[in-house]
């Protein structure tokens, strides 16, 4: 994978927090995240998660969020 291809997780059919869960354990190691997840919270837990570690939120559109590190 190239050094600033997003990562991507899929977290369809899990309820929160398991999205933001596996979202946090995929920015481990990785600059970028994709997340495709359609539990009804997953964009308020994703943008908490985001805004506590200083990362860019995004919603893609449905379903899809994007989480990045700040450069």
């Amino acid at each position: 994978m190239p050094p600033n291809e997003p990562l991507s997780v899929n977290a369809r059919g899990m309820k929160c927090p398991w999205p933001a869960l596996r979202a946090a354990r995929a920015m481990r190691g990785a600059d970028a995240v994709l997340v495709e997840a359609d539990d009804p919270v997953a964009p308020a837990e994703l943008e908490a998660l985001a805004s506590a570690q200083g990362w860019a939120f995004e919603a893609l559109g449905e379903h899809r969020f994007s989480l990045r590190r700040s450069s």
